[in-house]
């Protein structure tokens, strides 16, 4: 069974745009350390989150770090950390820190995420699989070991390409929000399945405080 609350919204990106927005301005430190994924509900979120954000967020106190990433080059139309370019750093002026994903830097990576006591927002997406992050069903790397921030994985399925980079769930753990949106009538069966216990990646997730973003689409399933 999934952790946290529910919000079932007419528009998943105008949710996460405002609970940012809030989070932001409720933060508990100077700073604000903000991790983000890809995929095009991520995109859509970001959008609206550079549009709203761009005078109720100051950037420059901002680190911003990737939840997930293909290991594809930097300027690769799947690449996740060109998405969050694109889509917000890019329509919001200069933030105090960016670090994307490089697959044959997960080490770096790993120690990275590991001086990170907390993270002050998640962002996730689930799958119609119900992978979440790049942590996909029957992988491995579901049972990484608990002082394991990030690792280097791919989809045992096949549905996924690319081989990917990715948090694990105990650097997930660390966030003071957890943030999961599911858009769309594709991810309605998987939402479904974890309604009642399914063990998805998905339903793994755990956090200070999860909350889940759901759209009517998702949630008439």
């Amino acid at each position: 069974m999934i952790a946290g609350s529910v919000r079932v919204v007419d528009d998943v990106a105008v949710a996460f745009a405002d609970v940012v927005v809030e989070s932001f301005a409720h933060r508990v430190e100077p700073g604000f350390t903000l991790v983000l994924s890809g995929g095009p509900t991520a995109r859509q979120c970001y959008e609206r989150l550079a549009t709203v954000g761009a005078e109720t967020i100051d950037w420059s106190v901002v680190d911003v770090l990737m939840g997930d990433e293909r290991c594809v080059p930097a300027d690769d139309p799947d690449a996740n950390q060109r998405l969050v370019r694109e889509s917000l750093l890019d329509r919001v002026g200069p933030v105090a820190a960016f670090h994307p994903m490089v697959c044959d830097e997960v080490d770096d990576y790993d120690r990275l995420l590991a001086w990170i006591p907390a993270f002050d927002l998640v962002h996730l997406g689930m799958g119609p699989d119900g992978h979440t992050a790049s942590l996909f069903p029957g992988s491995p790397d579901l049972d990484a070991p608990p002082g394991r921030m990030a690792v280097t994985t791919v989809d045992p399925g096949g549905t996924n390409p690319h081989p990917r980079m990715t948090m694990t769930y105990a650097a997930i753990a660390r966030a003071r929000l957890a943030v999961v949106t599911v858009s769309g009538a594709s991810k309605r069966e998987a939402w479904a399945a974890l309604q009642t216990g399914a063990d998805l990646p998905a339903s793994r997730v755990r956090a200070a405080e999860v909350l889940w973003l759901v759209d009517h689409d998702v949630a008439a399933g």
